[in-house]
């Protein structure tokens, strides 16, 4: 039989993905199945089995594949600033021997006879239809211990509340980690910003400030940046394998649940325990601006809403002294150096990428500084380099200034009583924008992205 010379051009204007001249309306809005490729060219006048098609289709190098999560709306413009100090807060707990944690709430699950997706080789007869409404619901909550590798599953049977949240936490400290952290003295919590461990969440924080009276732990808790929940370690380092530990089999209990989750193993060593919280956790309970006034919390500088310690300060003893930590700190005597003008949380980045930016751009600054003198003088230098009036402000004043410039957390004015020196001598001799921007500044808004660093 001869082959129809043109039926693999025609197979492939139906398959690309850019359209050209007709947009071929029996197909534009179906699914575009062997079959009815098939059936579509046949109508054309190239008679093709779906066979022959799948065929073709393989030698073209096509292969069935899902949609790929690949394009992102709008990213916060201080979200790889956001990573970085969280990156730098786990290494300073994890080397002084404090926990830290992941955690987050799973997808809920339905107890019964009902399907749980992806295949198995043992396939298992469930209940064609799924009713929530008349099935038995189980909520995982996970804690997962970076340093350890080891997770902690509690599953709950009411409502995913901060209640619940910190409940599972608390059982957590109180089995576990008290016993691998005899000395802690800190615990740091990194959660996405949705859920029961939301930001927002009052009763989140009110919740962890009871936590921190009780085990006598500085709890501090970052937060990732917006539309970021995925690079939560929890997600691809716990939740991944529970996930593929009870692909196509029915939870027909609590008590399967649980055993499904504890028998989880990995190549790194991961091992998980699971318990079932069968507490109830109601909705609706609300807590007044005088409640949150009188917790004993500090906001870190930069994002206090994403980031903020509790102190294990109990609130009688803040009715003692009168005041809340927040004012204990403001009423403190605070004298800004060159040394804490540095701090992460004023910069966006660690000291050591600081540093790293500065020793990038002193040679450009250097020749900056001297064309600004020439053309201030009319002639070139009559002295050599190093003689003559010490410079008033060093390479790092100059990176360090406009890098707060640039965050917007100061004017030149106020930069020039810092630095000792006036605003005109700022302007004149602080960092070109664009050097920064191309020497990959991280938290400039507009700047080029940099790669996204997830929490060690």
């Amino acid at each position: 039989m001869d082959l129809d010379r043109g039926l693999r051009p025609a197979l492939l204007a139906l398959v690309e993905p850019d359209e050209r001249g007709d947009p071929m309306p029996p197909l534009q809005w179906t699914t575009k199945s062997p079959r009815k490729l098939a059936a579509e060219l046949t109508r054309r006048g190239h008679r093709a089995s779906a066979g022959t098609v799948a065929g073709l289709l393989r030698e073209e190098g096509f292969s069935l594949q899902a949609n790929a999560k690949t394009i992102e709306g709008a990213q916060h413009p201080d979200r790889d600033a956001q990573f970085r100090y969280l990156n730098e807060q786990a290494r300073d707990h994890r080397d002084a021997g404090d926990p830290v944690i992941s955690v987050d709430s799973k997808k809920k699950e339905l107890i019964g006879d009902y399907k749980n997706a992806r295949r198995e080789w043992q396939p298992v007869r469930v209940k064609t239809h799924d009713f929530p409404g008349q099935a038995e619901k189980a909520i995982p909550y996970g804690i997962y211990d970076m340093a350890a590798n080891t997770g902690w599953v509690s599953i709950g049977t009411d409502h995913d509340t901060a209640a619940f949240a910190l409940a599972s936490i608390r059982r957590w400290w109180q089995a576990v980690g008290r016993r691998d952290y005899p000395r802690a003295r800190r615990l740091l919590i990194t959660a996405d910003g949705g859920g029961s461990n939301r930001y927002r969440t009052r009763g989140w924080k009110t919740q962890l400030a009871n936590l921190a009276a009780e085990t006598g732990l500085e709890i501090t808790v970052c937060n990732l940046p917006p539309g970021t929940s995925k690079w939560n370690k929890i997600e691809h380092r716990l939740f991944s394998h529970i996930t593929v530990n009870w692909r196509g089999r029915p939870l027909t209990s609590h008590e399967v649940m649980l055993q499904t989750i504890a028998a989880i193993t990995s190549r790194t060593g991961l091992t998980v325990h699971a318990e079932l919280d069968s507490g109830e956790y109601p909705t609706g309970i609300r807590v007044s601006d005088d409640e949150i006034a009188a917790l004993p919390i500090t906001r870190h500088r930069f994002h206090g809403d994403w980031k903020y310690t509790l102190h294990p300060q109990r609130p009688m003893d803040a009715a003692i002294t009168g005041s809340t930590p927040d004012e204990a700190l403001a009423d403190r005597p605070t004298r800004l150096t060159r040394q804490s003008l540095q701090d992460p949380e004023l910069t966006g980045m660690t000291r050591r990428q600081l540093s790293e930016l500065i020793d990038a751009l002193t040679p450009a600054m250097e020749i900056q500084r001297e064309q600004v003198l020439r053309a201030r003088r009319g002639h070139e230098r009559l002295v050599a380099p190093g003689a003559g009036a010490k410079a008033k402000l060093t390479s790092t004043d100059r990176v360090l200034a406009t890098v707060l410039h640039l965050r917007k957390l100061a004017t030149m004015d106020l930069l020039g009583q810092l630095f000792k020196t006036t605003a005109m001598t700022m302007s004149l001799f602080s960092v070109a924008p664009d050097r920064v921007t191309r020497a990959d500044y991280p938290c400039r808004s507009g700047a080029r992205a940099a790669s996204r660093p997830s929490p060690s």
